[in-house]
C-alpha cells in the first residue's frame, strides 16, 4: 500500500467532525443516530461491508436449519474464566466485568449465551490473521462464554486488552475494547458490539466508535468502573448493562 495515498488522522478526524456537527443533516436523517452507521466513510471498510439492496422479511425457520451449529458441548462454568485452563497466570491487568442483559422494556432476558472474545494485554489476537508484531500469551487465549442467569446477569474474568493498531488510515490505532456477541430466541437475531472502557484517548479518534453519531449511545458503550467489584491484589471491576430490542421480524439481504 502506498503510504502517499493513505489518510492520516488528521484526514480521518476532519471527516468524523463533519459528520458529527450541522451540515451533515441529510445523512443523519437516513437512520437513527443511536445506531452505528453502516455505511462510515471515516471506517474504510465499511464502504464494502454495508447491505446495498432492499430488506425483505423472510422465514427464522427456512434460515435456522441450514444455520451453523456451535458444538455439542455445554456452556460450563469456566467457560467465563478467560484466565484458567492454562499452565501459567496470564500477563496483564485482571479485570471482572459483569452487568445484566435487558430487553427495551428493561426486563431480564434470562438463559441468553453471550460470547466475548478480545486482544491480550499486548493488543494482540490469538488469530492467524493478526500479525501485529506485539507478543502473543501463551496463557490467554481471549475467548469465553456464559449464559445469563435468572436476572439477566452474566459475569466474567479476564484481561484488560490493549490498544492495537489497525489498517484503516496512517498510524491508526482501535481504543481498548471486548467484543460480545448475545443470541436471541433465534441465531438471526444474534447482535455483536464492544464494550469499551472508560477515559481512553483514542476515542475521539476512532472511526468505529464515532460511527454512532448520537454522543449519549456512545457513552452507553463505555462500561462504568465499579469499585464493589474489585477484589483487593486479585482484580478490578467494570459493569456494563446490554440492552436488546425484542426482535418481531427476521430480515436478510435482497439478492435481486
Amino acid at each position: 500500500m502506498n503510504a502517499e495515498v493513505v489518510a492520516s488522522q488528521d484526514d480521518i478526524t476532519a471527516e468524523i467532525a463533519a459528520l458529527r456537527y450541522p451540515g451533515a443533516a441529510d445523512y443523519r436523517r437516513v437512520r437513527d443516530e443511536a445506531q452505528p452507521r453502516l455505511d462510515y466513510p471515516p471506517y474504510r471498510s465499511s464502504a464494502l461491508r454495508h447491505p446495498k439492496h432492499r430488506l425483505l422479511f423472510v422465514c427464522p425457520e427456512a434460515l435456522e436449519r441450514g444455520g451453523p451449529c456451535f458444538g455439542s458441548r455445554d456452556v460450563d462454568p469456566l467457560d467465563a474464566d478467560l484466565t484458567a485452563g492454562h499452565p501459567g497466570e496470564p500477563l496483564g491487568e485482571r479485570i471482572i466485568v459483569t452487568g445484566r442483559v435487558l430487553d427495551d422494556s428493561g426486563r431480564p432476558v434470562a438463559g441468553q449465551l453471550i460470547e466475548i472474545w478480545q486482544a491480550n494485554a499486548s493488543g494482540r489476537y490469538r488469530h492467524q490473521l493478526d500479525q501485529h508484531p506485539a507478543p502473543l500469551d501463551p496463557n490467554f487465549v481471549g475467548a469465553g462464554r456464559c449464559l445469563t442467569g435468572p436476572d439477566g446477569s452474566y459475569r466474567f474474568l479476564t484481561i484488560k486488552p490493549g490498544p492495537y493498531p489497525w489498517r484503516n488510515h496512517h498510524n491508526a490505532w482501535r481504543p481498548a475494547h471486548i467484543h460480545f456477541s448475545v443470541f436471541g430466541t433465534a441465531f438471526t437475531q444474534r447482535l455483536v458490539t464492544q464494550m469499551y472502557f472508560p477515559g481512553d484517548p483514542l476515542f475521539d479518534l476512532d472511526p468505529i466508535f464515532q460511527s454512532i453519531l448520537d454522543p449519549a449511545a456512545r457513552q452507553r458503550l463505555i462500561a462504568r468502573y465499579d469499585h464493589d467489584l474489585t477484589q483487593p491484589e486479585y482484580a478490578t471491576g467494570y459493569r456494563w448493562d446490554i440492552v436488546v430490542c425484542g426482535a418481531r421480524r427476521t430480515w436478510t439481504e435482497d439478492d435481486d
